[in-house]
C-alpha cells in the first residue's frame, strides 16, 4: 500500500518535514516538504482566486464549526495545478483537524483503505487524490464509511469466515479528481459539496506571484509579475514553477532582482514564448501547419510524425491549445485556426 502523510493541522505554521506520526502498522510517514509546501497557503484568507468556491466553503465550514460537527464530504474536480490539494490542506487548518493523505492509484483493494479508515479520529479529514483511479471494489467499500461511518471487515475464509462491523469516528472525506466523469454515480452522489475549479485570471496569478516572491525573498516589480502571469496558462502551479526558475536565473545572472527583461530572458532559455507555449506545443502546431497543411489530421498521425506518444499530446498539449483556440477538433481530425497561423507567423 502506498503510504502518505498524516499530521496535525493547527494553523500555527509549517509542519516539520522530517518528522511524522506513525500509522498502526508501524510505518512512519512524513509531512509534505519542499518549495511547493513552502508556497502553499495555510488559511483560506491567504488563498487567491476561486472566490465563489471559497465563499461557499466558508459558509459550510462556519456552519459545521457552529454545530461542532465534521464538514460534509467534499469533491474537487478540475485540471491539474488549480488548487485541489491546497484546498485539502487549508480546510483541515480551518477546522483544526488532523488530515491523512492517500492516492487513489495506491488503493488497489479494500484492505489498502482499511488502515486509513481505522485511523480516523472524530472530525478528522481523509484526502484521496486522483480518486477517479479507485477500483470499483474500493469505491463500494467507501459507501458505508461515508454514509454510516461504518465498515465491514471479513475475518477468515470459506465457511468459517465471519464479518466484523466496525464503527468509525465521524470524519470528512475530501476527494480530488481531474476526471469527474470517471467516478461512478453512487460515489459522486455521496459528496455533499462538489466544486469545480476553473482557470485563474492574469490579475489573480499576479497576486499569487507577488506573494510568493515575498516568501522566496526575491525582488519583483508589477510588470515582471504580469509577464510571468501571462505565460502561466491560467494555472498557479505553472506560475509558481515559472517564478522558481526565474528566481534562480535572476540570482545567477541579474543580482537577484527580477525585471521584465530578466523574466523574458529566463523564459526564452526554457523555450516558453509570450503566449505560454513551450517547445512541444509549438512543435505540435508547426507539424499540424507545416506537414498537414493545417489539417484536418488525426492525432495518431501527428504523434507519429512528431515521434511522440499520442497520450502525451492529448493530455498535456492539446488542452491548452484548445482553450486558447489555436486548434479545433473535428470528426475528421485536428485543424489549426487562424490564431495558430498568426502566432507562428505563417500565412494560411
Amino acid at each position: 500500500m502506498v503510504r502518505e502523510a498524516i499530521y496535525q493541522h493547527d494553523g500555527s505554521g509549517d509542519e516539520d518535514p522530517q518528522t511524522g506520526k506513525t500509522l498502526p502498522d508501524g510505518q512512519p510517514t512524513v509531512a509534505p516538504s519542499g518549495e511547493d509546501n513552502r508556497l502553499r497557503p495555510k488559511k483560506i484568507a491567504e488563498m487567491v482566486g476561486q472566490r465563489d468556491v471559497i465563499e461557499r466553503l466558508r459558509i459550510a465550514i462556519d456552519a459545521a464549526r457552529g454545530r461542532a460537527e465534521p464538514l460534509g464530504h467534499v469533491l474537487f474536480d478540475g485540471p491539474p495545478g488549480l488548487g485541489k490539494t491546497t484546498f485539502a490542506t487549508v480546510i483541515p487548518n480551518e477546522m483544526g483537524a488532523v488530515v491523512q493523505f492517500a492516492n487513489g492509484a495506491g488503493l488497489k483493494a479494500p484492505k489498502d483503505l482499511i488502515p486509513y479508515l481505522t485511523n480516523v479520529s472524530a472530525g478528522s479529514v481523509l484526502f484521496i487524490d486522483e480518486i477517479h483511479r479507485l477500483p470499483r471494489s474500493v469505491e463500494e467499500y467507501l459507501y458505508t464509511a461515508m454514509e454510516d461511518f461504518r465498515i465491514d471487515i471479513v475475518l477468515g475464509e470459506g465457511v468459517s469466515a465471519r464479518t466484523l462491523n466496525l464503527q468509525l469516528q465521524p470524519f470528512t472525506l475530501i476527494g480530488a479528481t481531474t476526471r469527474a466523469g470517471m467516478l461512478s454515480g453512487p460515489l459522486r452522489d455521496r459528496f455533499q459539496i462538489r466544486e469545480h475549479l476553473g482557470f485563474y485570471s492574469v490579475a489573480d496569478l499576479c497576486q499569487i506571484i507577488r506573494r510568493n516572491a515575498v516568501k522566496l525573498k526575491v525582488q519583483i516589480d508589477e510588470p515582471s509579475a504580469i509577464a510571468i502571469a501571462e505565460r502561466s496558462r491560467g494555472v498557479p502551479r505553472i506560475a509558481n514553477n515559472r517564478l522558481l526558475w526565474i528566481r534562480d536565473y535572476a540570482q545567477s545572472k541579474a543580482g537577484g532582482k527580477i525585471t521584465v527583461s530578466v523574466a523574458q530572458q529566463a523564459m526564452e532559455m526554457i523555450d516558453v514564448d509570450n503566449l505560454g507555449l513551450d517547445k512541444q506545443d509549438r512543435a505540435y502546431l508547426k507539424t499540424l501547419v507545416g506537414v498537414f497543411a493545417g489539417g484536418p489530421a488525426g492525432l495518431e498521425a501527428i504523434a507519429h510524425t512528431m515521434n511522440c506518444s499520442s497520450d502525451t499530446l492529448e493530455d498535456e498539449v492539446e488542452p491548452f491549445l484548445l482553450r486558447y483556440e489555436l486548434i479545433v477538433r473535428t470528426r475528421r481530425g485536428r485543424m489549426a485556426t487562424a490564431k495558430a497561423y498568426a502566432h507562428l507567423g505563417t500565412a494560411m
